[in-house]
């Protein structure tokens, strides 16, 4: 669609994901040129289907982004598959470089780039991601409820994810792997749960007809299993943004790396907005979704007290060249 490439944008949204796309409907709505860098690679692609977002339970991701840059595109707003190598700002206008080279300059910038889930080096584990090696309950938790679930620790957060998953199963298995054995006071959570807690390094999983039969540990033993839960340590994804100074801060939890914004999305940049994973860690679609629709408004009205100041000041002067 190289075709639909201006060189100049109100608002640039990279990232083509939930919050990328709303942001965009917004701003088209409001009547401005927003382009959307899209790259084609969202978090969620491994999953059969999207959950707990009202009025479209069970789509495919597919699906819901086909549905999305068709109702950006309706407004006059560009989807444009690419990917964002660098952004740089001079004075009053952000330069926007293309992977592939070409330029944009935009008024404003909206990052809706997601995030990555960085996976532990378990032998089978990235294959069966997003099919029985889960995440996130409310993701996941109905599709596997009753079922022997597994959670591999690699992180703080694990005891509290055991604790989460036992809601949908009464079969619970906590595996320490690399990461430190519970506290006392963990410890007395997970049994009065009646969460095992298996100690041990975990080498691989064991399948059978594409589905997940077990947990393999490097002793050799198998721990029936037929679904892991895995909490990845996450990285917002942000590298193009190093020229402006703006970079990803360790999250308070532990759990991975974000970049800052307040409420609205707003970064410490002046005209840099953020929405989705890429500012919030455990943002499921429609939390991501609306917080693009957000920083969307939000950007807007930043631009229309822009373009009032500009105006008021036009004004002034015209009128102190008719006196």
């Amino acid at each position: 669609m190289r075709e639909e490439l201006e060189h100049s944008y109100d608002v640039v949204v990279v990232g083509g994901g939930a919050a990328g796309l709303n942001g965009a409907l917004m701003l088209a709505r409001a009547r401005r040129s927003v382009v959307v860098i899209d790259a084609g690679s969202p978090r969620n692609a491994p999953a059969h289907a999207v959950h707990g977002l009202l009025g479209r339970e069970g789509i495919s991701p597919a699906e819901l982004l086909a549905r999305g840059r068709d109702e950006v595109r309706q407004y006059g707003g560009h989807v444009v598959p690419g990917t964002v190598a660098a952004v740089s700002r001079d004075v009053d206008r952000f330069t926007v470089e293309l992977g592939d080279g070409r330029t944009l300059a935009a008024r404003r910038i909206l990052v809706a780039t997601g995030l990555v889930d960085e996976l532990p080096d378990v032998d089978g584990l990235r294959e069966r991601w997003g099919r029985d090696v889960v995440h996130c309950p409310y993701c996941h938790g109905w599709e596997i409820r009753g079922q022997a679930i597994g959670v591999l620790a690699t992180g703080p957060l694990a005891v509290h994810q055991a604790l989460m998953f036992r809601q949908w199963s009464d079969d619970v298995v906590l595996f320490t792997h690399t990461a430190a054995p519970p506290s006392v006071e963990q410890a007395e959570q997970l049994a009065a749960r009646g969460i095992d807690v298996v100690t041990g390094t975990v080498s691989g999983l064991e399948s059978t007809g594409d589905r997940l039969t077990g947990v393999r540990m490097d002793d050799g033993r198998v721990v029936a299993r037929q679904a892991l839960a895995v909490g990845a340590r996450m990285t917002a994804r942000a590298d193009f943004l190093a020229g402006l100074g703006l970079r990803t801060q360790e999250h308070v939890s532990g759990a991975g790396e974000h970049l800052v914004a307040d409420g609205t999305g707003r970064t410490e940049v002046p005209g840099v907005w953020v929405a989705g994973n890429a500012t919030d860690l455990s943002a499921q679609v429609g939390a991501a979704a609306a917080a693009g629709a957000l920083a969307g408004a939000h950007v807007n009205a930043d631009l229309i007290e822009e373009e009032t100041r500009q105006a008021v000041a036009a004004f002034r002067s015209t009128t102190r060249e008719a006196s």
